[in-house]
């Protein structure tokens, strides 16, 4: 009897040692006294290995990982819960409802409650939500043991993969609906299409940001191949919630900082002069003075300046597109480059400075049109041991 005990709670041999011997000892003890052995020692006895088992030492480097997790959900915590208190007040000064006082109304009542003559914005006073302010850090990854709270955690990067997983799974649901209502041979619905027209993805900073985590050029370059063939499909406004979480309207965005107050010359008219205008290997200033008669002066010469007429025309769009064409006038100093190049950079310099001249709507409409944002593109230098850029000498095999 005793044999046959000792072989059914002996613990294998992967088990330690150490807990091996009490148990067999125990074991023994009890078959040598009685022919029935006591359930209760022996389940007390693995009971009391399995606790001692879990119990493993955390590494000095694990603790400290946690430790410094904890302490930044900690210090976040305690900025959100300060950051509260300070908008409440900053309400209750203002004569408004704290529950609906959003973080514009914050602006407004810093603006107004501590007006500052300081030149550089950034030196003025502010309040922002903690996030806004102090870096994004990653929660802690992993717990105590060692195992990773992410099922992703081994690409080392699980944020972003977990984002492409979800957008080839928003895809193939997409797929599956189409399929179903092609056998019910219906038709999508005209009213449920998904309009992007007005906003554009993440930057490849922006999403680093969003994701907390660092992305490769490569990376990004497929994030936005996979969100665009899910933005195509003709269901895909089933997903515009997840598809609008990587977008940024382009009406919200700042434009250029702060717009500059136009000056004032010896005949009471107002004028802002834009430099650095840059287009290719063009450079040039731009000066709009209203109110004028649509007078337009380029290097002491009026529009004929530039020979073809698409020249012509990228300078007076953006007078066109805001009505200005007879309100203002426009003088132009530019040089370098060639008629595109030159045309371009008076063309950002007009739109640039009619920033001062028209209202907040107008705004968004010239940031959705294109207006104001600056072309950067330059010509591709020419390769080593080929004709051009991209050109090469055709290839024979004989």
């Amino acid at each position: 009897m005793s044999l046959i005990i000792k072989h059914l709670f002996i613990p294998t041999k992967s088990l330690c040692a150490n807990f091996q011997q009490p148990l067999v000892r125990n074991i023994t003890r009890y078959s040598t006294k009685s022919p029935v052995i006591s359930s209760n020692n022996v389940l007390n006895s693995l009971t009391d290995w399995e606790t001692l088992n879990k119990k493993k030492k955390v590494s000095k480097a694990m603790k400290a990982y946690l430790e410094r997790a904890q302490e930044h959900d900690d210090f976040m915590k305690r900025q959100q819960f300060e950051y509260n208190i300070g908008k409440r007040h900053l309400a209750n000064m203002m004569g408004e409802d704290p529950e609906t006082f959003t973080q514009k109304d914050v602006d407004r009542a810093i603006e107004y409650l501590f007006p500052s003559g300081i030149y550089d914005p950034a030196a003025r006073p502010l309040m922002k939500p903690p996030e806004e302010i102090f870096p994004a850090r990653k929660a802690a990854e992993f717990d105590e043991a060692g195992r990773p709270h992410h099922y992703l955690f081994y690409t080392g990067k699980p944020n972003f993969f977990k984002v492409m997983f979800d957008a080839a799974e928003n895809i193939q649901l997409s797929y599956i609906f189409e399929d179903k209502v092609l056998r019910k041979k219906a038709t999508p619905d005209p009213d449920g299409t998904l309009n992007l027209s007005s906003s554009v993805w993440l930057t490849k900073d922006q999403l680093e940001q969003m994701l907390v985590e660092n992305i490769t050029d490569l990376e990004y370059d497929n994030f936005k191949l996979v969100m665009e063939r899910l933005a195509s499909l003709p269901y895909a406004y089933r997903h515009k919630e997840f598809i609008e979480k990587f977008r940024k309207s382009l009406g919200s965005q700042r434009f250029a900082l702060e717009i500059p107050k136009p000056s004032y010359d010896d005949n009471g008219r107002a004028f802002i002069t834009t430099y650095e205008c840059l287009r290719k290997k063009a450079r040039g200033d731009v000066t709009l003075r209203s109110p004028g008669t649509g007078k337009i002066t380029i290097n002491g010469k009026d529009l004929t300046y530039f020979d073809d007429i698409q020249s012509r025309e990228q300078v007076v769009f953006p007078l066109i597109f805001t009505g200005m064409q007879d309100k203002v006038d426009v003088e132009c100093n530019i040089e370098g480059g060639g008629p595109s190049g030159q045309a371009g950079a008076i063309r950002w310099g007009i739109a640039w400075s009619l920033r001062s001249f028209v209202d907040t709507d107008m705004l968004q409409r010239m940031q959705v049109a294109g207006l104001l944002t600056r072309d950067n593109r330059r010509r591709e230098r020419k390769k080593p041991g080929q004709p051009g850029a991209r050109k090469k000498a055709t290839w024979k095999k004989r």
